[in-house]
């Protein structure tokens, strides 16, 4: 499996600034990819929040598989993670995030109601992975197009305040991954939900990847898109072999990176169907998912 590792300067910068401004906010809120809902996760993030209390916000669930969603919203339940599953397009997110922020900040909010301190909004940080759709959710929180939004990593460049209410007031800050990721299975899933430059990593190992996952657990969206037979996903054929077939319905000839970029693209823009490419019981005794 290919090691695959980004993190550049400017992330290292946002990352200081992340710790830098946490005083100034109430609580974070941190997008994760439903997709990739424990790979998506920035150890960082925590780290800088400390005590602060920390709001998991799973992001573009249409695209992910109802049956591993729901096990994810199990396991955060019993670890007593307060979390929220958002379709960025749903038309209530704003009053989803508020409720659930004044839900979690219940005791603070009611200690400084009692000292006759004045009713002001809440102040959030929301961070997360590159491309997570965090770009989208604000522009719904904030109700107006005021982050830039793209299929890509490193479209948000800085931080910058926005309110979306006046019970809620949000700090933007860019996408930031870390300096060494957890294991190589960690990198490969990145790559996949779109948080890696596409430049940075060989396509072929990560097609593969996909391509044996996609095999294992759902064998029938590969051979609807790609026209697939029994014959074709033999156990007896490799997936190297398999991804050759693909090339050539794809009428890609023998271009085997441009078909492991189509399947790449195709698992991330959701074409083959919900996929969520992890669930909890992947994670060994150390929480990690080798």
């Amino acid at each position: 499996m290919a090691t695959i590792q980004w993190f550049p300067g400017h992330m290292a910068k946002a990352l200081r600034q992340i710790r830098e401004q946490m005083p100034l906010v109430d609580i974070v809120f941190e997008l994760v990819d439903a997709r990739v809902p424990y790979s998506s996760q920035n150890p960082e993030v925590a780290l800088a929040a400390g005590d602060k209390p920390r709001l998991l916000i799973m992001t573009k669930t249409d695209l992910a598989d109802p049956d591993r969603l729901a096990e994810w919203k199990q396991y955060f339940t019993a670890k007593g993670q307060p979390f929220l599953a958002l379709d960025s397009r749903q038309h209530n997110v704003s009053k989803l995030v508020t409720n659930k922020s004044k839900e979690i900040l219940h005791d603070q909010l009611a200690q400084e109601a009692a000292k006759g301190l004045k009713k002001r909004p809440i102040r959030a940080m929301c961070v997360g992975v590159p491309n997570v759709g965090k770009s989208t959710l604000l522009n719904h929180l904030v109700k107006k197009n005021v982050a830039q939004t793209g299929n890509r990593p490193g479209v948000t460049t800085g931080q910058q305040w926005l309110r979306s209410s006046a019970e809620l007031e949000l700090l933007d800050t860019p996408g930031v991954l870390w300096h060494k990721f957890a294991s190589p299975k960690q990198g490969v899933m990145l790559a996949l939900s779109g948080a890696i430059k596409d430049s940075l990593y060989p396509k072929d190992d990560v097609a593969l990847f996909a391509l044996a996952y996609l095999r294992e657990h759902q064998p029938e969206l590969l051979k609807k898109r790609y026209h697939l037979t029994d014959q074709d996903l033999d156990p007896a054929v490799g997936n190297p072999d398999l991804l050759l077939t693909i090339t050539s319905k794809l009428g890609f000839r023998d271009d085997y990176d441009r078909a492991s970029e189509r399947l790449i693209f195709d698992l991330r823009k959701g074409k083959l169907g919900p996929i969520t490419m992890e669930v909890p019981s992947d994670l060994n005794a150390e929480g990690i998912n080798e």
